[in-house]
């Protein structure tokens, strides 16, 4: 038997935030259209990218994949925490609040960021996915020792 996959709004949010929690990058890029709206808040010219190579625009499923285990390779897996504070829907459109707390594996230092992530659902995939994060935090922790 065959379980039907999610096609409302808050359900496929609520699964793509379960399966990031879960941490394995090719369920959670499964989430995602073959072919998306990947933007980060980040400043262009500023802070160096190859400290943070997850931060960057994407447009496919595989660098969905690709943008999570990144991100893991970059943090103490065992330090990380998320908190959801509120998920706003309005038709296909969600927008989820909340903080998150990581650990910088290069340089130890833990930061915390403040975060809204734009999502759109289409057909049951999250086909937009647009962070704003306080990116200085995350720029400070990887910054290297001067």
């Amino acid at each position: 038997m065959s379980i039907a996959a999610p096609t409302n709004t808050r359900t496929v949010v609520e699964e793509l935030l379960r399966r990031i929690g879960e941490g394995d990058p090719e369920r959670i890029a499964e989430l995602y259209a073959e072919q998306g709206d990947w933007k980060l808040g980040w400043p262009e010219a500023e802070h160096g990218r190859t400290a943070t190579p997850w931060i960057r625009h994407r447009s496919t499923r595989a660098d969905a994949a690709a943008h999570y285990r990144q991100l893991a390779e970059h943090h103490v897996p065992e330090l990380v925490a998320t908190e959801v504070e509120r998920i706003l829907i309005d038709g296909s459109d969600a927008v989820v609040l909340g903080e998150i707390r990581q650990t910088a594996r290069p340089t130890g230092r833990a930061y915390q960021a403040r975060f809204a992530l734009h999502l759109t659902v289409e057909d049951g995939l999250v086909t937009r996915h647009h962070v704003y994060e306080d990116s200085l935090a995350v720029a400070q922790a990887f910054e290297a020792e001067k």
